[in-house]
């Protein structure tokens, strides 16, 4: 169940990177259509947008080297590090449904992978 966690984790950080992506280089184009801002409103928070993708850049990074340590054989240091990331993600997730229920749909899409990982690797850890 562990490597379940794990490679759940792992898709969550490469969902996190995407994020990345579309918050600090594509917020004024692209990402406009996926979080249904106007050309003014894209404009207007680029600064804070890219920001928070690196947030979501850095949120990932904790998980691919917790993913790396465990691999290696660093148990604790890789859980640790694995569930500080996703279990921030997850975290983040709920702040974002609890402040903007209109956004629920996004709140899912970004907080499902994190609590099934964290989920897995909790009860993998247990075991």
């Amino acid at each position: 169940m562990i490597w379940v966690g794990l490679a759940v984790a792992g898709c969550a950080a490469a969902l996190h990177v995407f994020i990345f992506y579309l918050e600090s280089f594509a917020w004024t184009t692209r990402a406009r259509g996926v979080f249904g801002t106007s050309a003014e409103e894209a404009e207007a928070t680029r600064e804070l947008a890219f920001n928070q993708g690196f947030y979501n850049l850095f949120l990932a990074i904790a998980v691919f080297v917790g993913i790396a340590a465990f691999a290696l054989g660093s148990d604790t240091v890789g859980a640790t590090l694995v569930l500080v990331g996703a279990g921030s993600m997850l975290a983040a997730s709920l702040v974002l449904l609890l402040s903007s229920p209109d956004k629920a749909a996004a709140a899912v899409k970004q907080g499902t992978l994190p609590a099934l990982a964290v989920a897995a690797l909790v009860v993998g850890l247990l075991v």
